[in-house]
């Protein structure tokens, strides 16, 4: 038996007739006609849900960088913003307020106070100062995006190869390259006391110069030194240097301010001293110019009248001169008497008593 009486459906009834197939007969359902109307409506339906999904929020630490087929067209301020949406129109959000850091020299761990192994990063923080002296430098730096458009466009190709991590690689390698040209042009012994400050100033300013270099839209706000210590080997020899200089600083410290102190006490003394000068001075030259005048005075007086200015100014005289001794008055007989004993010498005669005569002693 054949495949066609295999599959040949069995035949029955009288003269060998098969009895007839029904088969059910498939209703499919009937669309609607399709008018003009309804397509139209369709479309702007469409076209409606696509434009919605071009809304998009910025936040406040953020910027949103608007692209026109790949293209930059403006930068979106925060809030609710709406612009063209995929596949036309693109908005990448880059935030421009958080600051961001890189570690020179070490890892930290996340947990507060909590650093990774030192050792593991050695190569980064050893390097030779002026005058050919290994030290030891951890550092950090602290920076932000400020310009969206320089970041997203001008390295491109870092974010590329290395994803988010590009923009930190790119900020570590300028680092780690400005501190060692700062460093290789200073002595050791002022990165370890004075020049810290100056040190972290020129390795922001180097920075920021090659990051302006390449536009990369990167603003440095910080540089700031970890830990700067020579190798472990001599360690104890710098940190006595170290104890030196800052002995020696505060010496002159305290120098300065026992100078400015005695300095405003001498002035005053010298202030003080020169007034009183200046004082006697004016109060004899005021005095001189008094008896000056009073002898001139007397001088006039005596030419207007000689005699009676010769009598006057012997009375005064004789006021001031006996008003200090004792006097004694007697006639002329008693005075005689006297003398001889006394040893006074001869009696003053006192004008206008006949026969009188004033004898004087000392007190």
């Amino acid at each position: 038996m054949g495949w066609e009486d295999k599959w040949r459906p069995p035949s029955g009834g009288a003269g060998g007739q098969r009895p007839p197939i029904n088969i059910p007969e498939i209703k499919f359902p009937t669309l609607p006609p399709l008018n003009k109307g309804s397509i139209i409506i369709g479309l702007l339906a469409l076209l409606l849900v696509w434009a919605a999904t071009g809304f998009y929020k910025v936040e406040l630490n953020e910027r949103g960088v608007v692209l026109l087929f790949g293209k930059f067209v403006k930068i979106a301020n925060p809030g609710l913003n709406w612009f063209l949406p995929s596949p036309i129109g693109t908005v990448v959000k880059v935030r421009t307020e958080e600051i961001k850091r890189v570690e020179i020299g070490f890892r930290s761990t996340g947990r507060k106070g909590r650093f990774s192994n030192p050792n593991a990063y050695r190569e980064e923080s050893l390097m030779l100062t002026k005058s050919v002296n290994i030290i030891d430098i951890d550092m950090v730096v602290q920076y932000q995006v400020t310009d969206p458009v320089k970041y997203l466009f001008n390295v491109a190709d870092i974010r590329r190869s290395l994803g988010d991590r590009g923009l930190e690689v790119t900020v570590r390698q300028t680092a780690e390259s400005a501190l060692r040209e700062v460093v290789g042009r200073t002595e050791i012994d002022l990165l370890l006391t004075t020049q810290k400050s100056k040190a972290q100033e020129e390795i922001r300013v180097l920075m920021q110069q090659i990051l302006d270099k390449y536009d990369t839209g990167i603003t440095v706000g910080l540089v700031q030194f970890q830990d700067v210590h020579p190798p472990q080997e001599v360690r104890d020899a710098f940190k006595d240097v170290n104890n030196a200089e800052e002995d020696k600083n505060r010496l002159i410290r305290e120098a300065e301010g026992y100078l400015n102190s005695v300095i405003p006490v001498t002035r005053g003394k010298v202030a003080r001293i020169i007034k009183e000068a200046e004082a006697y001075r004016e109060q004899k030259i005021s005095r001189a110019e008094g008896d000056a005048s009073r002898f001139l005075q007397k001088l006039t007086q005596y030419r207007k009248a000689k005699d009676v200015t010769r009598t006057r100014l012997y009375f005064e005289r004789m006021e001031s001169v006996l008003s200090q001794s004792r006097i004694m008055i007697m006639n002329k007989d008693t005075a005689a008497k006297l003398m001889p004993l006394m040893q006074l010498g001869e009696g003053v005669p006192l004008p206008g008593k006949a026969g009188a005569t004033a004898v004087g002693g000392a007190k």
